[in-house]
């Protein structure tokens, strides 16, 4: 494991300590209850139908696949980003594997990975524009523009440096091939060649691009859904717009803070300084961000403890073949 985001992560969660006792540890515990079960439970849920659509989103990619191996994959994607000590690159290796375990190919599922990965940056332009735009119209002149700006000029060139790798990076496809293991894609030129061609056929597919662009669209502003009702049940509405204005300023913050695993502590003070220019009291914006922690943990642990079976059971099966074929008699 690397020591800078060991650093980084360690620093976070001392940053969330400190923001949680700042603004009373007893107080971010009342707006937890204020939101209970049923507003833990509903964020859960929507985030599950979230995850559904965002594997739909990247099964458009491919043909003759069934559906249920791109969730799964996605939902282990987000798991190894939003669970493990992980970049984002790290999670999106986890989910190509498993979709190699459920069947398909693993040249196929390294270069839909990268092009689903796009889709969903150049969506996340779209979804920060627009919260740029409510944000002009609800509170202009506020001093968060420029972490916004920020946010989107990181993302544009994310994307850009995606679709140029994509077109011209021919050694990075090979090496995230070879991560996929042996046997899931070749190790030689030519197995990077699969992944270039298998790269340039997807990009062929236009109703596939469009249709994922549209559905990782869809999923950002339904992702602010989960917010809007965990503060209606805790008695603190804000209207819809200013629920996903204040969800698309946190991912234009925590863009810019890429290198630090999970935007452990991004996320919780990006939550207090936006929060505050919209009415949030510092204790229900910690709790909204502790919840959606902790629905992270809910969902993704078990996802990656049942994918570590299933990785398990396939590994013991290929050393108990192998150890069979060496002790038959010759």
């Amino acid at each position: 494991m690397k020591l800078v985001p060991v650093l980084t992560g360690i620093a976070g969660l001392v940053m969330i300590g400190g923001l949680v006792g700042y603004f009373d540890a007893s107080a971010v515990m009342r707006s937890l209850r204020a939101i209970g079960w049923a507003g833990f439970l509903a964020i859960c849920a929507i985030h599950l139908g979230v995850i559904s659509l965002e594997g739909i989103a990247w099964r458009m990619l491919v043909s003759g696949k069934p559906v249920w191996a791109f969730i799964w994959g996605r939902l282990i994607r987000d798991a190894g980003s939003e669970v493990l000590p992980v970049s984002q690159m790290g999670g999106c290796v986890l989910g190509a594997r498993a979709v190699a375990l459920a069947g398909v190919s693993g040249t196929i599922a390294a270069a839909t990975t990268m092009v689903d990965l796009t889709l969903e940056f150049v969506a996340k332009l779209a979804y920060m524009a627009l919260g740029l735009v409510l944000l002009v119209d609800l509170r202009p002149g506020i001093p968060v523009s420029l972490p916004v700006a920020l946010g989107l000029g990181v993302t544009g060139l994310f994307a850009i440096a995606f679709v140029v790798v994509q077109r011209h990076g021919f050694a990075l496809f090979d090496r995230f091939a070879r991560m996929l293991g042996r046997g899931w894609a070749e190790r030689t030129a030519a197995g990077a060649a699969a992944v270039q061609a298998a790269l340039s056929s997807t990009y062929q597919r236009r109703a596939g691009l469009w249709g994922g662009f549209a559905l990782h669209l869809a999923c950002w502003i339904i992702s602010a859904v989960e917010v809007w009702i965990a503060l209606r049940l805790a008695d603190a509405p804000l209207s819809f717009l200013t629920v996903l204005v204040i969800e698309s300023l946190l991912y234009a913050i925590r863009t810019a803070a890429f290198a630090i695993p999970n935007a452990v502590g991004v996320q919780e003070g990006a939550y207090v300084l936006i929060g505050a220019a919209f009415g949030l009291t510092p204790e229900m914006a910690l709790a909204i961000s502790l919840l959606k922690r902790a629905r992270d943990l809910v969902i993704g642990v078990p996802a990656l403890g049942t994918w570590q079976v299933v990785e398990g059971g396939r590994l013991w099966r290929r050393s108990s073949t192998r150890f069979s074929d060496r002790n038959e008699p010759g």
